[in-house]
């Protein structure tokens, strides 16, 4: 059931702790648990952010968010001093405060392949003993279908017998570089309930972000369903984004070998309405810590309820990690190596600048990055090798420690035999092809995100290559 926001009357009412207005927990403040709190805090809610990790807390306690995302520190400075938000590591505190729980924490794919549930059974059963009132648990992690029944179970063991406590599922659809504007203005709210109390409750939580739509003439499509339909929303949308992320990548092979142009192949496609342009952008694939992990954890949940058709995830999967092993292929050709092992070619001797660490710009999240994929297969070939990233080097340094980095694009890039675009930041995109062309010692580009103007790189003399993009007259031997 799909709900506009104004056929509803929500925060009406009181709560079992005597406010009119929930107050709300979010429980685990990595990148997910904290964007909510520190944004639902904004929309005028009092909210205490709640970990296990006394570092995190006492960071985010003296205003220092622990990741980059655009406008959070702001954000977060400016409800710390409003008194509407806080941070503990106390369970007993949460549930003396909250009305509503929000669950955050982690879900890592496990041995098996199916999201490992350790974070969320730790989160329920540490503050469901200390509950003397009704409350709502609400999930936001991504969790395998089934979810919500077993920590119905988990409550009914560990709360106190006295204590009614509600569990229903929200997913949460968070782009990172993005997320402020994604809490604060999503595109679609979905509630997973099994009672009228839970459903209004579910937006009484929400009305400040329904309010701050009607107060911009806006619209937030609200869908009711059941918790089975709810927890999988996220994995089936993150499911359909990879299979046509992988699909344009797929493309692009299939483009290298006709001799076609990638990009022109996409929009051509993307004017049909049935199909769109978003995530038709060939490269070299996608990564960070949801999308290839919740694609295997899908397809292994499916695999245990007994569901053959969504194997065709596994190719998904294989398709994006090829593409990295294709960057490989492409430096050697353009470096004249042997390729006589595409895969392994030997590289010793060249320099290698590579332009990006995070998984994608705006972020310093290095998780599953296919440009640290890619650049450590660069330095297996004996590439002499180059890392810079403007926000994510520290994280890429405890991730890859193996690799050398630089302080700046211009440090990368000194002296080097080929550059490799990997992050599509705006510092590599907006960069002067001929200013980088006095750093270099070989003016030679792989475009791995097909996010520059290929004219005005050939334009000046630079070799230029991207993915699916053979049409290029300057290599024609590379057809």
């Amino acid at each position: 059931m799909t709900l506009p926001i104004h056929s509803r009357a929500v925060g009406t009412g009181t709560f079992p702790s005597g406010t009119t207005r929930p107050r709300l927990t979010f429980i685990g403040t990595g990148y997910l648990g904290a964007t909510y709190a520190i944004c639902f805090a904004e929309l005028g809610y009092e909210v205490l952010g709640v970990d296990v990790d006394t570092d995190k807390i006492e960071n985010l306690r003296s205003g220092v968010v622990p990741f980059h995302e655009p406008g959070l520190d702001e954000v977060l400075h400016r409800n710390l001093d409003s008194g509407r938000l806080g941070f503990t590591t106390d369970f007993a505190e949460a549930a003396a405060f909250g009305d509503v729980h929000f669950i955050c924490v982690g879900t890592p794919q496990g041995p098996e392949g199916v999201a490992d549930l350790r974070y969320v059974e730790a989160a329920v059963t540490s503050l469901v003993p200390h509950l003397d009132r009704k409350v709502m648990l609400v999930g936001k992690s991504t969790v395998p279908v089934g979810t919500t029944e077993w920590i119905r179970d988990l409550c009914r063991r560990f709360a106190p017998t006295d204590v009614a406590v509600e569990v229903a599922w929200s997913p949460e659809f968070l782009q990172e570089g993005h997320a402020v504007e994604d809490v604060l203005r999503p595109d679609r709210v979905v509630f997973g309930a099994s009672s009228d109390w839970a459903i209004d409750a579910l937006y009484a939580a929400h009305k400040g972000v329904f309010d701050l739509a009607m107060n911009e003439d806006r619209e937030v499509p609200v869908v009711i369903t059941d918790v089975a339909t709810a927890e999988l929303v996220k994995v089936a949308s993150n499911a359909f984004l990879a299979t046509k992320i992988s699909f344009i990548n797929a493309m692009a092979t299939m483009c290298d070998a006709a001799g076609a142009d990638v990009a022109q192949l996409a929009r051509a496609m993307g004017y049909d309405e049935r199909i769109g342009s978003k995530f038709l952008r060939a490269g070299v694939g996608f990564g960070g810590g949801c999308l290839p992990k919740d694609i295997r954890a899908f397809a292994a949940r499916a695999e245990q309820l007994g569901v053959t058709d969504l194997r065709f995830l596994g190719e998904i999967d294989a398709i994006n990690r090829r593409r990295r092993t294709r960057v490989v292929e492409l430096a050697a050709a353009l470096l004249g190596c042997d390729v006589s092992r595409p895969t392994q070619p030997d590289l010793s001797g060249r320099r290698i600048a590579v332009l990006g660490a995070a998984f994608k710009p705006n972020t310093d999240d290095v998780r599953d990055s296919p440009a640290l994929a890619v650049a450590s297969l660069l330095q297996g070939c004996g590439a002499d090798l180059r890392v810079y990233d403007p926000a994510g080097l520290q994280n890429a340094q405890a991730a890859a420690p193996h690799l050398t980095y630089a302080k700046s694009l211009e440090d990368a890039a000194r002296d080097a035999d080929l550059v490799c675009v990997l992050t599509a930041w705006d510092e590599f995109r907006n960069v002067e092809p001929a200013a980088l062309a006095g750093v270099v010692r070989q003016t030679r580009i792989i475009d791995a995100m097909n996010c520059l103007d290929p004219a005005e790189w050939i334009g000046v003399g630079w070799t230029y290559r991207g993915l699916g993009r053979y049409g290029s007259p300057t290599e024609p031997e590379l057809r």
